[in-house]
């Protein structure tokens, strides 16, 4: 039987998560499905951001580093973000972006690798990985040959398929995204884990499109080290700081690249040699961006209304209607979906894939649809339990299906690209 838009609704009516769409501040006449790429904002996040700018800066000024809570901030932040990702109590700092953090845990497992097994000098990822993962790889890989160290290769995979074949005894640390930004692909965390251990090389990984998304369990997963941001599922707000965990194994054996006052043992003694923190707190660099950090919590505070397991059942609703209904309203256009099926592989997207993708998705746009675009020809969806209804499957569906059959993208002023697509 066709899906039909009652029995949307109907789902809409049984789902127990939908009283928590009224917590985010959501446009009359939008559909929001770019999560994945930035989250809606939270309702209390303005108030906190007035609080913050009013009375812990206006009126409690460089006082409220201590009366605010400001220089704990980091700390609690993570241990409050460590539910969400299978970490424990102080094992993640929230602090910096995903880049700066990937660089910090990728210099430390070269430089624990190097010390235990020099021979290994090969770090793997997928060509199809975010490009910051691999261009912060490379520039490592330049900034230590550049000084004198033996050289690195950084090893490319074309598919998850390959990742058996390409982990050998050369490898020193498997850099991996736990869902593909372009497909939604989600890895077994778990069993790639084993693979790496099994050839002694250490796991990074990067759960950006994980994170409040899908069920991650860094310690069930025996996993090295994992970075994040909080901007997309989390809901941080725009640039909001990411986060950053190691396993307590590795935590006080953790060199620290970038040593900066923060994760000084005495930050306050202003000593002019570093000496490390001990614990999580050692992976802190600089002064940390308040304001920013403080707009973290908001989206985290929703979090705790609900559990991992219902907003991935949730996620894997949305999603799965959303390709049956294009399957069923759009099967007559070129869309090639790229993102797996198999529920036990997808994250919480879905990419097709189209000649006139880009086109296609600001048509989308100018109907008050909002999903995102990225290269090659993807059309990436992505779907937030905690605000998106049934109901908007439907809805965007229904007018993707309408620009398809009349083929309303096909203007000038949808081809036309701005900075940021």
């Amino acid at each position: 039987m066709p899906i039909s838009r009652q029995d949307c609704l109907q789902r809409d009516q049984q789902d127990a998560l939908a009283p928590l769409r009224a917590q985010f501040a959501l446009p009359e006449g939008v559909i929001y499905l770019d999560g994945n790429s930035l989250g809606a904002q939270p309702r209390a996040a303005l108030a906190r951001a007035q609080q913050v700018v009013a009375q812990e800066w206006g009126v409690g000024l460089i006082r409220s580093w201590n009366s605010a809570g400001w220089f704990e901030l980091p700390q609690r932040l993570g241990n409050q973000l460590a539910r969400l990702i299978g970490a424990g109590t102080n094992e993640v700092v929230v602090t910096d972006t995903t880049s700066i953090n990937l660089y910090k845990v990728l210099a430390a497992a070269l430089r624990q690798q190097q010390a235990q097994a020099p021979s290994k000098r090969v770090i793997v990822s997928e060509r199809r990985n975010f490009p910051t993962d691999l261009y912060i790889a490379q520039g490592l890989i330049d900034q230590l040959q550049a000084h004198g160290a033996p050289a690195y290769q950084l090893r490319l995979i074309d598919s998850p398929d390959e990742l058996a074949g390409a982990v050998d005894d050369d490898v020193a640390v498997l850099l991996l995204t736990h869902v593909n930004y372009q497909t939604g692909y989600m890895l077994d965390m778990a069993a790639t884990t084993a693979l790496a251990h099994a050839h002694g090389a250490l796991t990074v990984w990067d759960l950006a499109h994980s994170a409040g998304a899908v069920e991650v369990d860094l310690h069930a997963a025996r996993a090295d080290y994992a970075v994040g941001c909080t901007y997309k599922y989390l809901n941080g707000g725009p640039g909001s700081p990411a986060f950053l965990w190691v396993h307590p194994r590795h935590q006080d054996a953790f060199w620290q690249p970038l040593s900066g006052w923060w994760g000084h043992a005495r930050p306050f003694a202003m000593e002019p040699l570093y000496q490390p923190r001990q614990g999580i707190s050692r992976y802190l660099c600089g002064t940390q961006p308040i304001t920013s950090l403080a707009m973290v919590e908001c989206g985290l505070d929703t979090f705790s209304q609900t559990s991992m397991a219902a907003l991935r059942a949730k996620s894997l609703a949305l999603t799965t209607l959303f390709i049956e209904l294009v399957r069923q309203s759009c099967g007559a256009h070129p869309l090639t979906l790229i993102t797996p099926t198999e529920t036990a592989r997808r994250g919480s997207q879905v990419s097709y894939q189209h000649p006139e993708g880009f086109a296609v998705v600001q048509a989308l746009i100018a109907r008050g649809v909002i999903p995102d675009y990225r290269e090659p020809h993807i059309m990436r969806f992505g779907f937030t339990p905690l605000y998106t209804r049934f109901e908007d499957v439907w809805n965007a569906v229904a007018v993707l299906q309408d620009i398809l059959d009349s083929r309303a993208w096909d203007q000038d002023c949808f081809r036309l690209r701005s900075a940021v697509t």
